[in-house]
């Protein structure tokens, strides 16, 4: 008996994402920077760091196995004379980048064939050099969806697994950050919650009052509000429904998220379920770290890399 192939999902986008041009031609006004890659021998992160180089979106250092990044290259056809290699195999490669990045060796620091764990136990500790004690690191994603480069930045999805108030509110200044960097000067922020109404059965609503109360001061170049549940950021329509009034509301540039479950789940949806392309970094450490996965198409890293260029060298 023959079987029979299955429909595609019918929640999966047919729509292939593709880098906004917008972010690339900023990208390309600014100075390339050498961007590190962390064990650089897979065939995926080497066409990642190349799809960069050939977009003139980066110097690559590549950092690992040497004879093993050399054995890639050559399987990609990927002609690497002048590249500059170094040998620190294994878990010797990230603390070896942050050596670099500390030095002013490095503008940036790129993910290879490595797990995440290890890739950030090797980068972020106070140890490591690359910030200082005290100093919180936060991920922020830069989605864009087809047919629009209006970026949503959205915080925190990859890093911090369930962040108090004072790592929600550095994650914040993190996205602002950005979003200045992006050119969007006053940059409207929705603390995303399950409801628009502080309520102590739902402890992260009462703490996303108490960040939209505390940026009214510390982050003057802003507009946030929280809570809010989801529909009132992304709809007009929504927030007049329900006599909800924010200048947030179908006009967010930044969703504050209150944990990775929340936030990884938004961005894969989004992803996924509308061909959304979707870049990221870890920010507030010396440089910016490009968080690349084996699963991301090349639109995908290469919004990536020209993320990091605009991170690491347009000013606030």
């Amino acid at each position: 008996m023959q079987m029979s192939v299955r429909d595609p999902f019918p929640f999966l986008s047919p729509v292939t994402a593709q880098a906004p041009q917008r972010l690339l031609n900023q990208a390309h006004d600014l100075p390339k920077p050498r961007v590190a890659l962390v064990n650089a021998g897979s065939v995926n992160a080497l066409e990642g760091i190349r799809e960069a180089a050939d977009l003139g979106l980066a110097k690559p250092v590549l950092i690992g196995d040497v004879d093993k990044i050399k054995a890639t290259a050559d399987e990609i056809e990927w002609d690497i004379t002048g590249i500059p290699l170094i040998e620190a195999p294994h878990v010797t490669a990230a603390p070896k980048a942050a050596e670099l990045a500390r030095n002013g060796e490095v503008q940036a620091i790129m993910k290879g064939q490595i797990h995440t764990s290890t890739f950030l136990k090797g980068l972020l500790p106070v140890s490591a050099g690359l910030r200082e004690p005290g100093t919180r690191c936060g991920h922020v994603f830069h989605i864009t969806a087809p047919g629009s480069d209006r970026p949503l930045l959205m915080t925190d999805g990859a890093l911090n697994v369930d962040p108090d108030v004072e790592t929600r509110k550095e994650c914040l200044r993190h996205a602002v950050k950005l979003a200045h960097q992006l050119g969007i000067k006053d940059p409207k922020c929705g603390i995303l919650s399950a409801t628009e109404d502080p309520i102590p059965s739902l402890p992260n609503s009462v703490e996303a009052r108490q960040i939209a109360e505390w940026a009214k001061d510390a982050l003057p170049h802003c507009v946030v509000t929280g809570p809010m549940a989801m529909d009132l950021i992304l709809s007009k329509e929504a927030a007049i429904a329900k006599g909800f009034d924010s200048p947030v509301c179908g006009d967010a540039d930044i969703i504050l998220s209150p944990n990775i479950t929340t936030a990884n789940a938004v961005f894969k949806l989004m992803v996924l379920g509308m061909g959304c392309c979707a870049a990221g970094l870890v920010l507030g450490a010396k440089v910016p770290i490009l968080l690349t996965s084996r699963a991301q198409a090349a639109p995908a890293r290469i919004a990536s890399a020209a993320l990091g260029v605009i991170a690491a060298g347009a000013p606030e």
